[in-house]
């Protein structure tokens, strides 16, 4: 499975920006897909992710409410819609997948995905 994210940008606090995640080689409906971030000096996190099914959805706290994972099936990608955006969102935004079935517990573990895409940098002023 290959994976080409995009949409990062420079948004004031309060906006928001949407990131795609295109995938190739594999429906989206075969995965789980996840969007990680990589903040400035500091590990990479889980954001959120979506279930295979395209029916159950996974949110760390500090992004529930404000972002939401969605995709089409269609266009093969995977979408994250970030609202309300602060400063401590920013980072290097990742989209990755799994052929695995992962279950709430297991969809922050980086090493169960077996396709990353590219960063995209977003970055949120005060």
């Amino acid at each position: 499975v290959q994976l080409q994210a995009s949409g990062g940008g420079l948004v004031q606090a309060g906006e928001s920006l949407s990131l795609s995640c295109a995938a190739s080689g594999r429906a989206v409906t075969d995965l789980y897909t996840t969007w990680f971030r990589q903040p400035p000096g500091k590990e990479r996190e889980f954001v959120g992710g979506l279930s295979r099914s395209g029916t159950t959805t996974y949110y760390r706290d500090s992004v529930k409410g404000r972002f939401t994972v969605s995709r089409d099936n269609a266009k093969n990608t995977v979408y994250l819609q970030m609202n309300s955006l602060k400063p401590e969102d920013t980072a290097i935004y990742y989209c990755a997948a799994s052929l695995r079935t992962l279950t709430a517990p297991l969809m922050s573990d980086m090493s169960l995905y077996d396709s990353w895409g590219q960063g995209t940098q977003v970055t949120v002023s005060s």
